[in-house]
């Protein structure tokens, strides 16, 4: 069953086209909707303001009548804008417009007039044509009709020319897109403002072109630098291989009138030749697992012990030397094989440089950190050589880099300072402590 992760495809339809169609959309919801509301309200207030107006007319004509106004001036002064009033007076008289019979186009309001002395058990109608109300609502219609269709032209063209400004940064994003994968790197967008939706995008795309170019100059200076390795790798290879190829050829060759002497020569030269061919292999397979991610066995280790260790080691390959062990002991977690290889190759690197009769100091101690930083273990190993000169002491932390005296395969001390960065600590070169002549090596090892 295949595991891979199931990709989201993008839906890539034009975004300048959803935001238009999808604003025309909202206008086509709203528009309706809010031209509903406007013609309700309109008519309901016009029905309120016609009941408003024959009540107001009917007590206006009580209140003449109660002056006692002449039928006819009241008639006169009751009378307004689309409103007939009719008045019957007790005799039978008609003043006013003629009556007209109620209907769905006629609003009618009568009532009996209480005062005067003509006027008093009048009938007093009052009507309002309703067709005005009518034609005005349609008047409204139609022109919500027409604003609400010029509304929606009028946006979908906005929209189409503001799209254009508005996403002219996505433009801009794309055409550096464009131009960095055509090989042009080195563009950016550098937004003006990054508070905003466009700006943060901008700027989290610049980031994201700094992360690529930084990740492929590092790739390709991690690949120029393997291929220099490889190089140099397979260049020390080739002269203890070559040794060993010539003792062999040489040993078949002379066959069995081949002195002793000479067999004895070539036979230590093969030896002496594939173990430092083994001991190179084994260097290369070091520094293979530290780049892949070295696997620690942690346990207490007591780096004083160790110390003491490299001193009886030192005391049988050159008796002469003079090592010797200060400080506390300090215990700290750490894997003891790959601690043993790092003070191994401090302390050969130190015979070396001081001498089989110079003298080499290993200072255990335990270092309180600063400013509220917790201590760690230093272990101090110095000798009394010519030192390591300023400018060399990184130098020598690369691969397959030594001097010219040296007698190793330089890789030694790239080797240690992987195992001490993968312990979490470091190593470093510096002058010794006490001010005098001589390299110090300092191994850090953080309490964990």
């Amino acid at each position: 069953m295949s595991t891979q992760p199931l990709a989201t495809p993008l839906r890539t339809a034009s975004l300048r086209r959803r935001v238009t169609w999808l604003a025309l959309l909202v206008l086509v919801v709203v528009l309706p909707v809010t031209g509903l509301v406007v013609k309700g309200v309109f008519d309901a207030q016009a029905e309120r303001n016609l009941d408003a107006l024959l009540s107001g007319r009917t007590q206006l004509a009580q209140q003449l009548a109660r002056q006692n106004v002449a039928p006819a001036a009241l008639v006169r002064r009751v009378d307004a804008d689309g409103v007939r009033v009719t008045l019957v007076l007790r005799s039978g008289q008609v003043l006013g417009a003629p009556p007209v019979d109620a209907s769905s186009e006629v609003r009618q309001v009568r009532a009996t007039l209480q005062a005067g002395l003509r006027t008093k058990g009048a009938e007093l109608t009052l009507s309002a044509d309703t067709s005005l109300l009518a034609e005005a609502s349609g008047t409204l219609r139609r022109t919500l009709l027409i604003s609400g269709a010029a509304a929606l032209v009028i946006t979908g063209l906005a929209l189409v020319i503001g799209m254009r400004f508005a996403l002219a940064p996505l433009d801009a994003m794309t055409g550096l897109a464009r131009s960095i994968a055509a090989g042009r790197r080195g563009g950016r967008l550098q937004p003006t403002r990054d508070d905003t939706e466009l700006g943060r995008t901008a700027a989290a795309f610049d980031e994201m072109l700094d992360a690529l170019e930084g990740a492929e100059q590092q790739a390709r200076g991690s690949e120029a630098r393997m291929r220099e390795f490889v190089a140099d790798a397979a260049h020390e290879l080739r002269t203890p291989v070559a040794g060993i190829r010539t003792a062999a050829e040489t040993l078949l060759r002379l066959g069995p009138d081949a002195s002793p002497r000479r067999r004895d020569e070539l036979e230590l030269l093969l030896v002496r030749e594939s173990q430092r061919a083994g001991a190179l292999v084994d260097d290369l397979l070091d520094l293979a697992r530290i780049d892949a991610g070295l696997e620690l066995r942690l346990q207490p280790v007591r780096l004083k012990a160790i110390a003491l260790t490299q001193v009886e080691r030192l005391r049988l390959v050159a008796p002469e030397l003079t090592v010797e062990v200060l400080g506390q002991e300090v215990e700290v977690e750490a894997d003891p094989e790959r601690v043993t290889q790092i003070l191994t190759n401090l302390t050969n690197n130190a015979r070396t440089a001081a001498g089989d009769r110079g003298t080499i100091q290993i200072l255990v101690r335990m270092v309180p950190g600063e400013e509220g930083a917790p201590a760690y273990a230093e272990t101090v190993v110095q000798d009394n050589g010519p030192g390591v000169l300023p400018v060399d002491r990184e130098r020598i932390f690369r691969r397959l880099v030594h001097s010219p005296t040296a007698r190793g395969s330089g890789l030694g001390l790239p080797i240690a300072r992987g195992f001490a960065r993968a312990h979490g600590g470091d190593l470093t070169c510096g002058d010794r402590p006490d001010g005098r002549p001589g390299a110090a090596f300092r191994l850090v090892l953080r309490f964990r």
